[in-house]
């Protein structure tokens, strides 16, 4: 029989108050039996609407059949056509806007929980499947994946399934990108980043890490010393953007992105860690996207007192719906129509508050949200002793400066020519936030994907002259 309920199957998670104090995974997952039950209010629509907001194109419907009949391994089988991340896109994806965003279900209710549903299965099957994936046959070419974040990963699985001998290039230590170091080990443990990539191993594909290409290798030396026919650059966008006020080098201000790979990939929070995050009582995170979300937890996790600060209003904050949601039961608090303008410092160069303005939201701008305007006579001062900014990222120049021909935007983005991930250098494509500039894991993936495809039927026609 089918579900006709309009709510979702609810997710299991942590109580708020216990959750704040700790690093363990919010949300618990589905049981087997909540996933047949939510399985069940899918309609496999004629259309199959979410699909086309899915941007790897996960054949949806017919996985979700599959766990409504239990059969989660051949639910599996089905995602991992597409997919190279499932038990990460299942965590993190924007599915509100994506695939449940498209789901019919959605119109006269909540839509299917796909996302959850994605996580279950591919949750059940690194718990009990011990079976490893066959590697394919080499078909004799090799390529390079530069970065190995999302996008990077997602290209180099795609071409390591259909025989391609590839070789992933890491900066840092350890492998996963924006996986490892940006998002917080309560949305996406870990072990979980590492059980991907340890399935893309097993097909066949190499990391290498410490390997910082532009400065270690540079993009013409992979391909004209070590034999790679083709160079994909998923390098990301780690590059932090600052506001440019007062009081911005005091000790005690940080970018969300090294406070980010402090508490993540260098795990500040512990006791013994190695590079321990100095204690703060109050925290002031400046953004209002996902990234600033997560700054504001792991700060709300260290015991701190912490205050989003965003210049426009509830409404228009960028960050998921859930992410919000769960920061608020939290216990952060929101300064929404204020706005930063100094940060101020005491005697020995530390943080000891910040100064704001209340904005008021006048006519659209470009973007066609309310441009924020600053009320007059309207300055303020709060106590804080750490300010964290989220304010987006940008790419690296250093691949730019090391590599002749390749085109960039005028704030560093990496110029495509089409969805193929082609640049203006012949042999190199690029995808993710390299080019895009920072947006969600699953837009790097769909690029990752897409440059695979268009790398394989580069290789695959010369090969046929």
């Amino acid at each position: 029989m089918p579900n006709m309920s309009k709510s979702k199957t609810p997710m299991p998670e942590q109580e708020p108050n216990v959750r704040n104090r700790n690093f363990k995974e919010v949300s618990l997952g589905y049981t087997p039996e909540q996933a047949v039950e939510e399985a069940k209010r899918c309609l496999n629509c004629k259309n199959k609407p979410c699909v086309g907001g899915c941007p790897v194109r996960v054949y949806i419907p017919d996985f979700i059949a599959e766990v409504a009949k239990g059969e989660f391994e051949e639910a599996y089988k089905i995602i991992a056509k597409s997919s190279s991340l499932p038990a990460v896109c299942g965590r993190v994806c924007p599915q509100e806007n994506q695939c449940e965003g498209k789901c019919v279900r959605g119109i006269k209710g909540e839509p299917v929980a796909i996302g959850r549903l994605e996580r279950f299965v591919a949750d059940y099957h690194n718990n009990n499947s011990t079976e490893k994936p066959e590697r394919p046959e080499s078909n004799g070419h090799k390529v390079a994946v530069v970065g190995s974040g999302p996008a990077g990963l997602a290209c180099a699985g795609d071409l390591a399934k259909k025989g391609y001998e590839v070789t992933v290039f890491e900066a840092l230590h350890t492998a996963g990108g924006v996986l490892v170091y940006g998002i917080p080990e309560f949305r996406l443990p870990k072990k979980i980043v590492q059980k991907e990539i340890d399935g893309l191993k097993d097909i066949g594909v190499d990391v290498e890490t410490n390997m910082v290409i532009g400065k270690t290798l540079s993009v013409d030396e992979l391909l004209e010393d070590f034999g790679f026919e083709a160079v994909f650059i998923g390098s990301g966008a780690g590059l932090p953007k600052f506001m440019g006020i007062h009081g911005e080098n005091l000790k005690g201000v940080y970018s969300a992105n090294e406070f980010l790979t402090r508490m993540n990939l260098m795990k500040a929070y512990k006791k013994d860690g190695e590079t321990p995050v100095e204690h703060t009582l109050r925290a002031a995170v400046i953004g209002g996207g996902n990234v600033a979300m997560d700054a504001a937890r792991c700060a709300k996790r260290l015991g701190a007192q912490v205050d989003i600060i965003y210049r426009r209003s509830m409404e228009e904050l960028p960050a998921r719906r859930e992410e919000v949601h769960h920061a608020i039961e939290e216990g952060i608090n929101f300064r929404t129509l204020t706005n930063p303008v100094e940060i101020l410092g005491d005697e020995s160069g530390n943080v000891r508050g910040i100064k704001c303005v209340t904005m008021a939201l006048g006519e659209p701008d470009a973007s066609g949200r309310r441009r924020p305007v600053a009320v007059e006579g309207s300055e303020f001062e709060f106590e804080v002793d750490c300010v964290i900014m989220a304010l987006g990222t940008s790419p690296n120049p250093l691949i730019k400066s090391t590599t002749p021909g390749l085109e960039t935007k005028s704030w560093g983005g990496i110029v495509t020519y089409d969805e193929t991930g082609h640049t203006s250098k012949d042999k190199v494509y690029a995808g993710g936030d390299a080019v895009t500039g920072a947006a969600t894991v699953i837009l790097a993936m769909g690029a990752g994907k897409n440059a695979a495809a268009a790398i394989d039927n580069e290789l695959m026609h010369k090969e046929e002259e």
